[in-house]
């Protein structure tokens, strides 16, 4: 199977080539991205635990789920794809906003990118993926927040940039599922 490439953007998300995914974090070069972050009636976010054996960031939380478009694949379509293949539902997305971050690992990768958020809701449980997800839960917005100041060591490098983002997002709209 050949690797998965990224799209390569300026700061304005105008794609300027293709790369593969290794080699974009590697070189840290900015590429397009999503966040999705599911949340239920009650307002809590649905997180998961990344599998034991990925190459970088296993078992620590993160969002519902997120990845890499594909050449020629809307946000939308990206989001519901790889929700689909982690935690095995799709339900509506809407793209809310985006945002560029850079965020370094202890590997030497790097990830720099135009990270597009996307939100949705629902109310089951999730059929989690076992080769991508380890566990997964729901947790309240100002939970995170505060389990994330006590045990940062916990969270994904880019979940902790991008939870910032979507606080201060849903601080300021009203989100609903309508």
């Amino acid at each position: 199977m050949p690797e998965e490439l990224v799209i390569l953007v300026d700061e304005n998300d105008v794609q300027i080539g293709l790369m593969p995914k290794l080699e974009a974090h590697e070189k840290a070069v900015l590429h397009r991205a999503f966040s999705v972050f599911v949340l239920n009636a009650k307002k809590e976010v649905m997180l998961q635990q990344r599998a034991a054996h990925k190459y970088h960031s296993p078992l620590l939380w993160t969002n519902t789920c997120c990845s890499h478009q594909r050449e020629g694949e809307t946000n939308i379509q990206a989001g519901t794809r790889r929700l689909r293949e982690e935690m095995g539902f799709e339900t509506p997305l809407t793209d809310v906003f985006h945002f560029i971050y850079k965020a370094p690992f202890d590997n030497g990768l790097t990830e720099h990118e135009l990270d597009h958020v996307l939100i949705g809701f629902y109310e089951e449980a999730p059929e989690i993926n076992p080769e991508e997800v380890a566990d997964w839960k729901w947790m309240s917005i100002e939970a995170i927040k505060t389990d994330m100041q006590a045990q940062p060591e916990l969270y994904t490098a880019w979940f902790k940039i991008i939870f910032n983002e979507f606080y201060h997002y849903f601080e300021t709209h009203n989100i609903t599922n309508s």
